[in-house]
């Protein structure tokens, strides 16, 4: 009987029983994610917009529903990237310094060109700090997207954009921690350092039971909610002090990420689109589109994806340290650039922790949603014409 995670050969890299599922549920959640958006747009313009809004603003704990989605359950969908990161690391796309620099370098170029160009339209402006917002690539959506067109993709492609958006999000968990951390509760952080610490040596003398780590590591979410720090960061943290052994079913992370993958793909993430997409749209939306903010942001997810991912990778494989997989081309890697300008989640994440105004935070999101959309056609419209002419 094959093993959970026994590698699948493709042609260029590997592919796992896991990295499977997760493609599968990923793919899933990308449609589901379009769907709560969509709902959750029409019921805030709706007439029963007051009453569907002030259901996010209920307080529970001192916290808003809100808050404990973007502060608690983020840090759950934090904890999974972390643990993705950490298998491709070990086992997977990563696992290859040669097969792991192409998606590395795309990553690099596709965080890199859409922040320029955020900055270069808002530096010494009030809004120059919305230029990580751009950087994100949302795994979900892409994939999801990416699914539309079946077999016809070749997988290495498929592998690439997770691998890609993978470290992407690693990018974005820094930029948060570097950028759009408040100032430092030191007492509150040294205890969740201790925490840490605690859970390293745990997973030194290789303590399998999952239960010491998900207790102690609540307790270091609580600590890192109070010193500053964004609270979520201590999801990334805790997947890294997961033991991993030899990554297979019997793997406390392996277990642990076969479990979430679902909660997140169906449960967490559709609960952050509804919360996060109860937008009144304003009667001058077009206009808010306009300004340096909103032109940044789509130009950096429209213009800056695409141009750092394949500029980035082109770069990788002139200097002989990548090669392209076999089934590959590079007229795929324009197609996962333009597919990378979906931002979506982890844009709208950064937005909140870059602004303050309500204003600048609504254009914000719409502005993300208009380049995603559009992301999302233009790339499907381009891999649906390189495909078609490598069939013919």
């Amino acid at each position: 009987m094959t093993k959970p995670n026994t590698p699948i050969a493709t042609k260029g890299w590997v592919l796992t029983h896991l990295m499977q599922r997760f493609l599968a549920s990923e793919s899933k959640a990308g449609i589901i994610l379009i769907a709560c958006t969509l709902l959750s747009l029409l019921l805030a313009n709706s007439p029963l917009s007051d009453n569907y809004q002030s259901i996010w603003h209920i307080q529970i704990a001192g916290l808003s529903v809100e808050h404990l989605i973007n502060d608690g359950l983020m840090a759950i969908f934090f904890l999974l990237v972390g643990l993705e990161i950490e298998r491709e690391i070990y086992i997977g796309e990563l696992s290859n310094l040669k097969a792991a620099l192409l998606p590395i370098f795309a990553a690099l170029g596709g965080m890199f060109c859409p922040a320029l160009i955020h900055w270069l339209f808002n530096q010494g402006t009030i809004t120059q700090d919305g230029a990580g917002i751009p950087m994100a690539t949302d795994i979900a959506f892409a994939l999801g997207v990416l699914m539309l067109l079946g077999k016809r993709v070749p997988v290495s492609l498929k592998i690439f954009l997770t691998a890609l958006a993978i470290i992407d999000d690693l990018g974005a968990i820094v930029v948060i921690a570097l950028f759009y951390s408040k100032g430092i509760a030191w007492s509150y952080l040294g205890a969740a350092i201790g925490i840490f610490v605690i859970l390293g040596i745990f997973n030194r003398l290789k303590m399998y039971q999952l239960w010491p780590y998900l207790l102690l590591g609540a307790i270091a979410w609580y600590c890192m909610l109070h010193s500053g720090i964004h609270a979520t960061i201590t999801g990334v943290v805790l997947a890294f002090l997961i033991p991993f052994g030899n990554g297979d079913d019997h793997s406390p992370s392996y277990r642990l990420e076969h479990k979430l993958t679902g909660i997140i793909a169906y449960g967490i993430l559709p609960l952050f689109a509804l919360a996060n997409t109860a937008l009144l749209i304003p009667a001058d939306w077009t206009q808010a589109l306009m300004t340096s903010n909103s032109v940044g942001i789509m130009l950096g997810l429209l213009i800056g994806k695409p141009v750092g991912i394949v500029l980035f990778s082109l770069l990788a494989v002139s200097l002989g340290w990548s090669q392209l997989p076999n089934d590959l081309r590079w007229s795929h890697i324009v197609g996962a650039g333009m597919l990378g300008g979906i931002g979506f989640t982890m844009s709208m994440f950064i937005t909140l922790l870059a602004f303050e105004s309500s204003d600048i935070i609504v254009a914000s999101k719409i502005a993300v949603m208009v380049a995603s959309v559009a992301a999302a056609i233009l790339g499907i419209i381009w891999l649906k014409m390189v495909t078609k002419e490598a069939a013919s």
